[in-house]
């Protein structure tokens, strides 16, 4: 793993194996991995940007209860279409709806990070990356269900994949896109004495 150090008393309350590949890319590998399983949903009227803060601070408080005197480190992408958060895609047609709405403009992928102190104190971040897409033709966009990258991504789409190339442009943390923004993860890790980057 190049370099990638094992932290004591951190825990990633995630299961997204993208995210345990982003942390061990900046060299770090959390000591145990307890994913949240909570609901996800939107609360009524909830707006993209908190739903993503709110989300990463509700995984981490889920995760604490079960690892008192550990740090936890929690994070929610949220890809939004305007004032529209996308789901994630679990199955072809919601995927396809996706991509037609993506197809040729541009949208946000907001994304919550949060450390958990083992005193309950929460260090949070909120990362937004805006992506622009091209038009896809039907080919394209056949071609990309039929690859069945989408299953389970936020927004239908895998940026580090097939999809990297309809992306015309984007600004902001590319790693935010792929689930973890890495710039902020490691300022709060440093904050937080866990690591000297």
């Amino acid at each position: 793993m190049g370099g990638a150090t094992e932290i004591s008393g951190l825990v990633l309350a995630s299961a997204s194996p993208r995210r345990l590949d982003l942390l061990r890319q900046i060299g770090v590998i959390p000591a145990q991995v307890d994913p949240a399983d909570m609901d996800e949903t939107p609360l009524k009227g909830e707006l993209p940007a908190p739903h993503a803060a709110r989300l990463a601070e509700a995984k981490a408080r889920t995760v604490a209860s079960r690892h008192p005197g550990c740090f936890i480190l929690a994070a929610d992408t949220v890809v939004a279409c305007g004032r529209r958060i996308l789901p994630k895609a679990e199955d072809e047609r919601t995927a396809r709806k996706c991509l037609s709405l993506l197809s040729g403009r541009r949208h946000r992928v907001y994304g919550g990070l949060v450390l958990l102190a083992p005193d309950g104190t929460a260090h949070s971040r909120l990362v937004t990356t805006v992506v622009t897409f091209k038009c896809l033709d039907k080919g394209e966009e056949a071609a990309y269900l039929a690859a069945g990258e989408w299953r389970g991504k936020a927004g239908g789409y895998a940026i580090q994949g097939l999809a990297a190339a309809y992306v015309r442009h984007l600004g902001g943390s590319y790693s935010n896109v792929v689930g973890l923004a890495l710039h902020e993860t490691a300022q709060l890790l440093k904050g937080a004495g866990l690591h000297g980057f």
